[in-house]
């Protein structure tokens, strides 16, 4: 007789108890289950969305610049024209593209710069392949001018991608993910960070496998592979986007920018005024009529702008959404924190042309900087990981605080290293009046002699005179070999450099992810895209003062000079975001 027999007829309670086995297999389906659950959800199909995304920016923008380079005969002018035409059309373009962003519905926004971007490069690629194959016959086309239209076309496209992109980034990273984690700030913390993970991972992988493409076969068929991942990459994300707004009703409820809202915001400007021009305390009072009599000047002003020709109106149309969308940015409470992040921007410490171009003339190899790269990708993660434990322990805007003197600690190392043993600074060659060979006369000027050897071909001489053996990228420099006689007495000063460098990374990403979270968490639902999309245009603008800088200032020995402008304008952005910090702090007291 079994034990629940004798427990019935002993009048007992049966318990039946789970074998080992069953517990098990009970457990592995609860987490097929859920892992099931979780493949399906909106938050992996947007991780799958935006890796493939990334991945293909990042071979795109490697390639683009080997390509450029390669069709103007290993020449920088195309790259250099290439740069300026994206920094400039975001800058000039980024506040009506978030205005775009915010006046039309998700789905549309989404999969419109999807089509735009994948389809604007794959045309793009299509015509670089047709360059490359029959180069010598377009040349002889039109006297030349055939050529000169290519160029323009691929550079057009490829800016039209841009756009379209950085359109992409501020709809999905901006407002998608808020909307998908239910303004839960933890669940956006995590979501932000692994978003970046993605990045700094597909930062590294990319471009190297293209790369390999490249070298293994040639810069066509390294055409034919980006254009091959573009069109596969467009289907799969559209699909992934169509399913993830599908299963998040919340996406398709978007307050529409209400034009009532422009009114409150100018009566308000109008109190403001009389606040400070009337010398009484009635200013209210007295803003009334003036704010009737703004309204009809407005409604004569809008028939006066409907009698314009059409192109008018829509100039007229461009410049007013351009300035409100400035002015909306300067009202946001975090809008010292988003110029805080701007000016960070204005810096050569990082693994870019300039960083890496400078420690090739110090005798640092090739493989060296890759293995460099690959660490400052490492901390890059480090960072991330740190955002997310400290926004949890202390609070969003103390992790801000805490990441921003980990930065600027760190960046000191690299303020060390100008003043180093082995670093190449000469100040007096910033003094346009001093003679020639000033710096090799008299005693004890051995150091400064040898240093001076790299300017012997005159003031105007590059950074990398003989760029032969180099092919840049906007990412990274790739040497055949290092050039004979550019070994420093001393590594101390370049190591010092890079090892700044690469441990600010830690402090830095966490404080990007910060501002990132800041700009999500206040900007209002029908605001963000365009804030987002000013905050694209000031990061650009403090992006090409960096090259100004170095355009001013080319030689090794400036490279100093470089480093301490940089970290006075990243001390600047830091100094913001404190002021901000306090402000914060404040109001929170208050209202507690």
């Amino acid at each position: 007789m079994s034990l629940r027999a004798d427990a019935a007829q002993c009048g007992g309670v049966v318990v039946e108890f789970e074998s080992d086995d069953i517990r098990q297999a009970r457990k592995a389906r609860s987490i097929t289950g859920s892992a099931l659950i979780y493949l399906k959800g909106p938050k992996f199909l947007i991780y799958v969305s935006g890796a493939l995304s990334m991945w293909g920016d990042r071979m795109w923008h490697f390639a683009i610049s080997v390509f450029l380079i390669e069709l103007y005969g290993r020449n920088l002018l195309l790259t250099a024209v290439f740069g300026l035409v994206v920094a400039g059309s975001v800058l000039l373009l980024g506040a009506l593209i978030g205005d775009w962003v915010d006046r039309n519905p998700r789905n549309k926004v989404a999969h419109a710069s999807l089509f735009i971007q994948n389809i604007s490069v794959t045309v793009c690629s299509i015509v670089l392949m047709l360059v490359f194959s029959y180069k010598k016959w377009i040349e002889q086309i039109w006297d030349g001018w055939l050529t000169v239209v290519c160029y323009t076309v691929v550079i057009v496209l490829a800016d039209v991608a841009n756009l379209a992109s950085t359109a992409l980034t501020i709809a999905i990273q901006r407002d998608w993910i808020v909307v998908i984690t239910g303004y839960n700030r933890g669940h956006l913390a995590g979501m932000n960070a692994t978003m970046r993970r993605i990045d700094q991972v597909t930062n590294i992988l990319a471009p190297l496998a293209v790369g390999q493409v490249m070298t293994l076969a040639s810069n066509v068929v390294g055409c034919g592979f980006i254009l091959g991942w573009n069109l596969v990459s467009l289907i799969v994300e559209f699909i992934f986007l169509s399913r993830v707004y599908r299963i998040v009703p919340a996406l398709s409820i978007k307050p529409q920018v209400d034009e009532g809202e422009d009114l409150e915001e100018d009566q308000d400007f109008l109190e403001s005024q009389g606040d400070r021009t009337s010398p009484q305390g009635d200013s209210a009072l007295r803003a009334a009529p003036v704010l009737t009599e703004e309204n009809c000047n407005i409604s004569l002003n809008l028939t006066e702008i409907t009698n314009l020709p059409l192109c008018f109106q829509r100039f007229k149309w461009l410049l007013s959404t351009c300035k409100d969308g400035w002015r909306a940015y300067y009202r946001q409470p975090v809008f010292l924190a988003g110029m805080g992040l701007a000016f960070l921007y204005t810096t050569v410490l990082g693994f870019d042309c300039i960083t890496t171009g400078y420690a090739y003339t110090q005798g640092i190899s090739g493989s060296l900087l890759s293995l460099l790269m690959g660490v400052s990708a490492i901390t890059g993660l480090m960072g991330t990981v740190m955002f997310t434990k400290l926004r949890k322990a202390y609070g969003l805007v103390n992790t801000g605080v805490i990441s921003s003197c980990l930065h600027l600690g760190c960046l000191l190392l690299c303020v060390c290293s100008v003043f180093a043993p082995g670093s190449p600074v000469d100040l007096s060659l910033l003094m346009p009046l001093s003679e020639p060979n000033a710096t090799t006369a008299g005693p004890g000027t051995g150091q400064s002699q040898k240093h001076t050897t790299w300017i012997q071909g005159g003031s105007n001489q590059p950074l990398l005179p003989d760029r032969s053996s180099i092919h840049w990228t906007n990412n990274t420099v790739l040497f055949d070999n290092v050039p004979s006689g550019s070994t420093p007495e001393s590594y101390i000063s370049i190591i010092l450099l890079f090892l700044g460098v690469i441990t600010a990374r830690v402090g830095l990403w966490s404080f990007d992810l910060t501002v990132t979270q800041l700009l999500q968490e206040n900007i209002c639902e029908s605001e963000r895209g365009v804030v987002n999309g000013v905050q694209s245009s000031m990061n650009y603008l403090m992006d090409l003062l960096h090259f100004i800088m170095v355009i001013s200032a080319p030689q090794p020995q400036h490279f100093g000079i470089l480093v301490i402008i940089s970290v006075l304008f990243i001390t600047t952005g830091h100094t913001m975001y404190f002021l901000y910090a306090r402000k914060a702090k404040r109001k929170h007291q208050l209202d507690t």
